[in-house]
């Protein structure tokens, strides 16, 4: 019998489809197999092509040449030059497009993933995320501001070259809104913060839980939205990633390799999605939210149920997701 289960922390319903639940390794895509290059003299990422990139805002160097750079997206979503003006009636609302939008280089080596990196860069990534986290909030124009990943065409990447993303807005999206509203609700009712709540439970039950240490827990939440869509929760509560430490950044960085690791092995590199949920700095000691990064494989597709309904159908039960991802390779 299939079952539905409420997300509580995205307030969706999701159809946990038992009949047509497929196994873990079903969802494994073997593609044909393509050699990247580590270097691709047409890539205006890869060393030496910097001038074919915008401005450059931030560069971390390395012995020879650089480690990360940060620099503005050639075609940004926001314009960052200008004032931000608000203007409403009855019908018709808008603000004026303000904004900020970076690319943030991960590597130089064209063909080198996360999951491939060594962990030390990956902690230097996480502290460049958070430096223009910051930075983008230092901005009095900018109310929200979000870093992700899209890694594969499927995810929605253009440029093959690791890379992330900054996009800081001049208003909070309606979607991290009504998830304010939800944990806001729960602390009323509860008193105690929604997102600790899930994680005790999550622990308690063991069975969704993929990594566990001491700062981090990485699972699959009960009312996953698609197969194998996995959050990494920090155990001290706190609203803003912001506020990290330096033990923390070598744990959230751990989880974040190895989980990409699995992925990558388990699954055979499919494309997806990553997502640091986070309130802005000047809220991180707010008592009912809680800052987490969201990891989504594209290993299936939305359809015309999930956009005329808002509720998902997962086709993967999560506890065989999680069971499946802990027996994964993680080198």
């Amino acid at each position: 019998m299939p079952e539905l289960r409420l997300n509580l922390v995205t307030r969706e319903w999701v159809i946990i489809a038992t009949e047509r639940a497929k196994r873990p390794i079903d969802f494994k895509e073997y593609r044909e197999t393509r050699t990247i290059p580590s270097f691709l003299n047409t890539c205006p990422f890869c060393p030496g092509n910097e001038y074919k990139t915008p401005q450059e805002h931030f560069r971390l160097s390395a012995e020879e040449g650089w480690k990360i750079r940060v620099v503005s997206n050639k075609y940004p979503a926001l314009n960052p030059q200008g004032e931000k003006h608000r203007s409403s009636d009855v019908f018709k609302r808008f603000v004026t497009g303000v904004g900020i939008h970076e690319v943030i280089v991960e590597t130089p080596v064209h063909n080198l993933s996360i999951a491939q990196m060594d962990l030390r860069d990956v902690q230097d990534l996480i502290r460049v995320y958070q430096s223009r986290f910051i930075n983008a909030h230092n901005d009095p124009r900018i109310e929200h501001a979000i870093i992700f990943k899209n890694s594969g065409e499927g995810a929605g990447t253009s440029l093959e070259h690791p890379h992330s993303q900054l996009i800081a807005t001049p208003v909070v999206p309606i979607q991290f809104r009504d998830r304010v509203q939800a944990a806001m609700h729960f602390f009323d009712d509860t008193g105690e913060c929604m997102f600790c709540s899930i994680l005790r439970k999550e622990r308690e039950e063991g069975t969704r839980i993929i990594i566990d240490t001491d700062n981090f827990v990485t699972f699959i939440p009960y009312a996953a939205l698609s197969p194998f869509h996995t959050w990494i929760f920090p155990k001290r509560h706190s609203a803003s990633f912001t506020s990290i430490g330096e033990d923390e950044i070598k744990d959230l960085s751990f989880h974040l390799k190895t989980l990409l690791s699995k992925v990558y092995y388990g699954l055979d590199n499919p494309d997806y999605n990553f997502v640091v949920r986070s309130s802005r700095p000047q809220d991180s000691a707010n008592l009912y939210c809680h800052w987490y990064l969201s990891i989504v494989p594209r290993v299936t597709r939305t359809a015309g149920f999930e956009l005329g309904s808002g509720m998902f159908i997962n086709t993967s039960l999560p506890e065989k997701s999680a069971e499946f991802l802990r027996a994964a390779r993680s080198d």
